[in-house]
């Protein structure tokens, strides 16, 4: 038998499902007998908790093309730390066994920096225990931060949506002929990728956001109060756009004072907009409000990007091909070949560089003051969001897959 096994890990995104589809597809078309799916990550396949995708092709025809355009992760995610397989190879043991058990022959990692670390370590020690086991990972994340690719799927969508939200916002804002400022906080812990695609929401009428704050500048709150004091010398509204994780001179986030951390040792941050809203009220004695988008940044399928989704679903497809190749211990990714037309190609890079990384925004990307960005950065942000995806609509409302596997029956 010809079998393999594919799971998704870390946060959700728009195009996700889209890499789990190109998977699918590419591996039933190389003959893989059956395609099995870890529920909840490498946590379902530590406890044997799996689906046949394979059966849903054959009970559903429709099945890749609804998989695709339907949010979140169909197989469910988890936020788990494998051990060094060199000191704790117990757990590694285990899945190989079951592996065995099931014929598989490759393990398909689709996530993002923290997965990539497990999707290494399950390449260390298949290679190490001389298994032939292939192990591939397939990139995913909103922040855009992995390493050796031009841009990750999910990024395009969510800045699809981050700048859609904030053209929105600031249209409501202008409204009263009253000095106010919105804060608007987009997620962005260690790179400010995202929060700098608010830049795409301004028109040749509507400057909003006036200013973008990212991590990869120390925040100046003085610096700050004044730009904003300025502004509303010229204008009734000021639009602010920052990232949760901006931080001080010294380093400090200045959202922390009581954040705990995940599994993988990051600050859960939340509250830089609270923060920020709190500092300039105080200062300033304007009307004032902070809005946290939160998650409908990495699950709002309604305004998915069309390029997004198709890169998505061929970075998962170049996985198999890989495999296919006897290739283990990759990562796909993207290189932009060019901006005017665009154009992309697929390639690949070891895993072991990517994992636990992080990709910065690069400082030409931002302006010299820190408190927005280039040109530069809106060129090559352009091209990501492009298209629109065509959504099935039921009763008025978007149409997906329905996810029975996930529910929680336990008490």
């Amino acid at each position: 038998m010809k079998n393999c096994i594919v799971i998704q890990s870390g946060g959700p995104t728009a195009a996700i499902n889209s890499s789990l589809a190109g998977v699918i597809k590419r591996a039933s078309e190389v003959g893989y007998d059956h395609i099995y799916g870890g529920i909840n990550g490498i946590v379902g396949v530590l406890s044997q908790k799996v689906c046949d995708l394979t059966e849903k092709i054959s009970e559903d025809p429709d099945f890749i093309e609804k998989l695709k355009k339907t949010p979140a992760m169909y197989l469910g995610s988890c936020r788990l730390r494998l051990p060094d397989p060199k000191s704790e190879p117990a757990i590694y043991d285990t899945l190989y066994s079951y592996f065995r058990s099931l014929d598989i022959d490759t393990f398909f990692g689709i996530g993002g920096n923290d997965s990539m670390d497990t999707v290494m370590k399950l390449a260390y020690y298949f290679k190490r225990k001389g298994s032939p086991i292939r192990v591939i990972g397939v990139p995913k994340t909103i922040d855009n931060d992995l390493m050796f690719t031009d841009h990750t799927p999910g990024f395009g969508s969510a800045a699809k949506y981050v700048a859609s939200t904030i053209r929105e916002m600031a249209y409501d804002t202008m409204i009263y002929p009253v000095k106010s400022i919105t804060v608007v906080e987009v997620m962005g812990r260690d790179s400010g990728w995202l929060t700098a695609a608010s830049a795409l929401a301004r028109t040749e009428s509507v400057s909003a956001p006036q200013l973008i704050y990212l991590p990869e500048v120390p925040f100046s709150i003085e610096n700050c109060i004044a730009d904003t004091k300025a502004l509303l010398k010229q204008r009734n509204s000021v639009l602010i756009a920052v990232s949760e994780g901006i931080r001080d001179r010294k380093g400090d986030y200045i959202s922390a004072s009581d954040a705990k951390e995940d599994k993988f040792g990051h600050l859960m941050l939340s509250g830089a907009g609270k923060a920020l809203e709190h500092i300039l009220g105080q200062a300033l004695g304007v009307k004032i409000r902070s809005v946290e988008l939160n998650i409908p940044q990495r699950c709002a399928s309604h305004l998915a990007s069309k390029t997004d989704i198709e890169e998505a679903f061929g970075l998962g497809s170049a996985g198999v091909d890989l495999a296919e190749e006897g290739k283990t211990g990759l990562m796909t990714t993207i290189e932009r070949v060019s901006d005017d037309p665009y154009q992309i190609s697929y390639s690949s890079v070891p895993v072991s560089d990517v994992a636990n990384g992080v990709k910065n925004v690069p400082r030409d990307f931002i302006n010299e003051r820190g408190n927005d960005v280039t040109e530069k950065m809106v060129e090559y942000l352009k091209p990501l969001i492009q298209g629109e995806v065509d959504l099935s609509f039921n009763d008025g409302l978007p149409d997906f897959l329905p996810i029975p596997h996930l529910v929680d029956t336990t008490d």
